[in-house]
C-alpha cells in the first residue's frame, strides 16, 4: 500500500474531508444568500426610485394635464442616467421620452414589468444590445400612456460581482481546507 493510500484511509483525512465539505457548503449557501438578498435590495431601491419619480410626475400631470406632463417628461428624458420615460398617444406614437423600442404589448398592460428596450440615443446603431429595465406603465385619460422605469444593468453588474467573489471564496476555502488537512 502506498503512502497516499494510507493517508486516504486515516481518520484524520476523513474528518478533514467532512469538515471541508461542510464548511464549503456553508460558505456557498452564505454567499448565495448574500447574492440573492443583494439583488432583492437593489430591486427594492429601484422600485422606490421609480415610485418617487411617479409621484412627481403625477403631481405635474394633476397641475397641468398631459401638456405639462409631456414637457416634464421631455426634460427628464434628456438628463443622463438610468431613468426611463415614455409618454405615448392612444395609438402608441411617442410624444416624449428616451425609450425608442419596446416589445409589443408592453404599453398595453398597466403595472410593473421587467422588459427589454432600446434607448432613443441608441436607436440608429444596430450594434447596441437591448437593455433590461424594470418599468411601470400607466393608462392616462384620453388613451395616453406613461412609462416610467430604471435600467437594470447596474443590478446585474453588482450581482455578477458578488457571484464572482463567491466563486473565488469557495475556491480559496477548498484550497485552504486541503492545505490544512495535509498538516493535521
Amino acid at each position: 500500500m502506498t503512502a497516499l493510500g494510507k493517508l486516504f484511509r486515516t481518520t484524520t483525512f476523513k474528518l478533514t474531508l467532512v469538515y471541508l465539505t461542510v464548511f464549503g457548503l456553508f460558505a456557498a449557501f452564505l454567499l448565495g444568500y448574500f447574492a440573492l438578498n443583494t439583488r432583492r435590495l437593489i430591486t427594492e431601491q429601484i422600485t422606490d426610485t421609480v415610485n418617487a419619480e411617479i409621484t412627481g410626475l403625477s403631481e405635474q400631470y394633476r397641475q397641468g394635464g398631459i401638456r405639462r406632463l409631456v414637457i416634464v417628461v421631455d426634460a427628464r428624458a434628456r438628463r443622463p442616467g438610468s431613468s426611463l420615460y415614455l409618454v405615448t398617444t392612444f395609438a402608441g406614437e411617442a410624444l416624449a421620452g428616451n425609450v425608442t423600442a419596446l416589445p409589443p404589448g408592453t404599453l398595453d398592460n398597466p403595472g410593473w414589468t421587467e422588459t427589454v428596450y432600446k434607448r432613443l440615443d441608441e436607436a440608429d446603431a444596430a450594434d447596441h444590445p437591448e437593455h433590461h429595465a424594470l418599468v411601470r406603465v400607466f393608462q392616462l385619460p384620453g388613451g395616453f400612456r406613461l412609462l416610467v422605469g430604471r435600467d437594470l444593468d447596474e443590478r446585474e453588474r453588482l450581482y455578477n460581482i458578488v457571484l464572482s467573489a463567491g466563486r473565488w471564496s469557495i475556491a480559496i476555502v477548498i484550497v485552504l481546507g486541503l492545505a490544512g488537512g495535509l498538516f493535521v
